[in-house]
């Protein structure tokens, strides 16, 4: 793939998810608490937790570090798993009245963001090569990551005076997925077991 093709297409990925992956699961969120539908907050929360792999993946990118490329097509897994896999959750959505505001907004939200998953996964899946720093396309995947950590390192030495490098990043980003694993795990060898589909997130 050309690289000025590649870079369009990376910037757009991390636009989208953005908007799909971050801005709108917040809204649905408070929404339906807002509205007290304990479904669609159950399946957010469990999709925030699932999801919270992509926030680490940036820290990990920012940072600059290979094993960002893995946990990039990880993420995109998980998510597009969790979006589908609880079939209680599934049940109850399907049982609301499919024109009203709020579940019809969750369920497009849903298919979106199901598609972008897919085609981060061709993306990601094609940049896994990058995680053993083979192939000259890895660096448009560390642009925007790059981009937002010079901001942060802006607002944070703005209003506490510290320093946010990127080895502040890594060690955040290597932290969070230490804590992220032992959830994964402790859910696929205790919970899963026991409740099967009906187990809840991590």
């Amino acid at each position: 793939m050309a690289l000025p093709l590649l870079r369009s297409l990376v910037w757009m990925i991390y636009r989208l998810e953005l908007l799909f992956a971050f801005g709108l699961p917040l809204v649905l969120l408070v929404w339906a608490a807002i509205k007290q539908e304990p479904a669609l907050v159950r399946l957010l929360n469990l999709y925030w937790k699932v999801g919270s792999l992509l926030g680490i993946t940036v820290l990990l990118m920012a940072a600059g570090r290979p094993l960002a490329f893995i946990t990039a097509f990880a993420s995109q897994l998980l998510i597009l798993v969790s979006l589908w896999f609880w079939v209680d959750l599934n049940e109850e959505l399907a049982d609301l009245p499919p024109f009203r505001p709020l579940p019809f907004t969750m369920r497009l939200w849903r298919w979106a963001l199901s598609l972008l998953c897919v085609l981060g996964l061709v993306l990601t899946g094609a940049s896994l090569a990058c995680a053993w720093g083979q192939g000259a396309l890895c660096a448009p995947w560390l642009e925007a990551p790059s981009h937002f950590q010079g901001l942060l390192a802006v607002v944070l030495g703005f209003f506490f005076g510290g320093q946010w490098t990127p080895a502040v990043s890594g060690f955040l980003g290597y932290l969070g997925l230490a804590a992220y694993a032992v959830g994964l795990i402790q859910w696929l060898l205790v919970r899963l077991p026991r409740q099967g589909r009906l187990a809840g997130g991590f």
